[in-house]
């Protein structure tokens, strides 16, 4: 067993050394390694408040190696910190030996940061009822719960790394159903585990439906963190006089833009298609202004849930997170 438990991180620091010994390291990868860290132990903290404080008093399992830890603890009385620990090492250690050591210290630290700081706040929040506990208040916090895991967790991804779990085990299937998406294959192993959730005592019909609900949260929120609340919309502009068009763009907006060239499958005439970037603030002001040039002009607006370059957040600023 304590094979087991120095292998990987033995493994993954030869990797590490491995990685920086060919190259130097510089005091910006180090302030990147660091920040890393920082968002693996914020997120870890974060998640693990959802889990204790919310999640588990209601006896939800949203998937994940967590949640058969939490159905362990209402079922049996395990910790829930040391039993998803239990459940991780196995699944680090296997996913090493099937797909090779891509895990790395990170997934380490996330595995281990985890199950720590939940151990922490099982003995902080030791009541193990709801923060309020009528019924009526269930689907709050629920809803709490979802966004705090997903902060915590949307946290991690940005580091480029993973808290473990049911990623390994949904990327040790598509070997097998190369058919499937990875992103199918870890609804199906969430799914699966909520099911779980059938052999708690006094069981709820609703605990299942308010465990996907928690899922669905989830995904939602790690793609707002991801992403960074920089959305912001892609215009394509058809218009007989673009030039004024693309004078308020570049004057007033402070946008820039590309020209396309297109031919009208009704008149086979040339145009040229105005491609370019703003703000959800700047849209109606590029719309009323179109329609002030040209009334007959043809837009084309998708939500663009991520905008990299000059005039939105720098493409180095986003590679180094």
């Amino acid at each position: 067993m304590h094979q087991c438990l120095f292998f990987i991180p033995f493994t993954t620091m030869a990797n590490f050394k491995e990685k920086f010994s060919a190259k130097k390291v510089t005091k910006e990868d180090a302030k990147t390694l660091a920040k890393d860290y920082m968002f693996i132990l914020l997120g870890t903290f974060v998640m693990a408040i959802g889990y204790v404080v919310f999640i588990d008093p209601l006896k939800l399992a949203p998937g994940g190696v967590y949640g058969i830890a939490i159905v362990l603890h209402h079922v049996f009385n395990f910790p829930i910190g040391l039993s998803g620990l239990c459940l991780d090492l196995p699944l680090l250690l296997i996913g090493t030996l099937w797909l090779g050591p891509k895990f790395g210290a990170k997934t380490v630290v996330g595995v281990f940061g985890l199950s720590g700081f939940i151990t922490l706040w099982e003995v902080i929040y030791s009541s193990g009822v709801p923060l309020v506990p009528d019924p009526s208040a269930q689907f709050i916090l629920t809803l709490v719960g979802g966004v705090i895991i997903g902060l915590g967790l949307g946290l991690i991804f940005k580091s480029r790394s993973t808290s473990g779990g049911t990623d390994i085990i949904a990327m040790i299937l598509s070997k097998y159903f190369k058919h499937i998406p990875v992103g199918k294959l870890i609804i199906i192993v969430d799914s699966t585990v909520v099911l779980l959730t059938l052999v708690i005592p006094d069981f709820d019909w609703t605990i299942p439906l308010y465990s996907w609900l928690v899922i669905y949260i989830e995904g939602v929120v790690v793609d707002m963190v991801i992403a960074g609340g920089r959305s912001g919309k892609a215009v394509l502009i058809i218009s007989k006089n673009p030039e004024p068009i693309k004078d308020f763009i570049l004057n007033d907006l402070q946008r820039g833009g590309t020209y396309l060239k297109g031919v009208g499958m009704y008149h086979n005439e040339e145009k040229n298609i105005i491609y370019t970037n703003v703000t959800r603030k700047q849209l109606p002001q590029l719309i009323h202004q179109v329609h002030e040039i040209d009334p007959k002009a043809f837009l084309s607006i998708v939500e663009a849930s991520e905008v990299l370059g000059e005039g939105f957040t720098s493409l180095k600023e986003k590679a180094s997170e």
